[in-house]
């Protein structure tokens, strides 16, 4: 199941030349980690975020591999990431970097998780067979002079399971996926309903991709190119669930939906 969504398409296809040094004068190139996250059906969702290992192969360097850490700069590094939806989006970290090839990263976790549930708080520890660094697949060809903006999205639904409900009970096995610049085509909405939570999914080929709506009711995918079925859930019985056939998408173009209004039901 992927998923890949949020942030507007002309950021993060904003590569330009620029002229970067560390405490060096060699060529650097810029990354920009960029976070979003497709939240589930809690209040709200905090997770702790310290930065990002970039495991590289360096141009022109013998060793096979060497790591640069980009930390998240902000005193409280606990981040609502269920707001990040419907364009919403954090810089969680930026690094000049030599050039040569991305080829994995970390993302390092503090300690202090807790989502929101019906006004209560409760902590979701990590799972405890889980190192702090959790591994991110990436690959990137870095460029002297070059600035790229690298999409994390968090995929919530599957990174948070329920171990009990009563009480409630949850741990945390972060599901990290990457989108890179240029290979997605861009999917917003909206809703009618803005006090409904509705879930919306992409489907294409048996592969779903899914998001929520923000408080406005607008929704934002990013796809790879082609064709889909979205299906819009409401999430309340009151009305009925929705189907939009054939929704075609193209690498590097946008597309809006006519606002959605879900029927009652009968």
């Amino acid at each position: 199941m992927r998923k890949i969504h949020a942030l507007f398409i002309f950021f993060i296809l904003s590569i330009s030349f620029i002229a970067c040094s560390s405490g060096d004068e060699s060529p650097k190139a810029l990354l920009n980690l960029v976070l979003v996250d497709s939240p589930p059906a809690y209040d709200s969702v905090f997770i702790e975020i310290e930065g990002v290992n970039v495991l590289m192969n360096v141009e022109g360097r013998d060793t096979e591999q060497q790591s640069f850490f980009i930390p998240y700069e902000l005193g409280d590094k606990r981040i609502k990431v269920s707001d990040l939806v419907g364009g919403e989006v954090l810089l969680l970290g930026r690094g000049t970097l030599p050039p040569g090839q991305i080829i994995g990263m970390e993302m390092r976790l503090g300690t202090s998780h807790s989502l929101w549930k019906d006004e209560k708080s409760y902590s979701i520890p990590l799972n405890s067979n889980l190192d702090p660094l959790i591994p991110i697949d990436a690959e990137l060809s870095l460029e002297a002079g070059l600035s790229y903006d690298l999409i994390l999205d968090i995929d919530l639904e599957k990174s948070i399971r329920t171990i009990s409900t009563e009480p409630y009970s949850f741990e945390l096995n972060p599901n990290v996926l990457t989108v890179y610049p240029g290979q997605f085509g861009e999917l917003k909405g909206s809703i009618s309903q803005t006090s409904l939570s509705p879930a919306v999914y992409a489907i294409s080929n048996g592969d779903s991709s899914s998001t929520h709506t923000n408080s406005s009711g607008s929704f934002l995918f990013r796809l790879p190119a082609g064709i889909y079925d979205i299906y819009l859930d409401p999430k309340d019985d009151a009305f009925l669930a929705d189907t939009l056939l054939g929704v075609e998408i193209i690498n590097r173009e946008s597309l809006t939906l006519d606002r959605i209004s879900f029927r009652p039901k009968p």
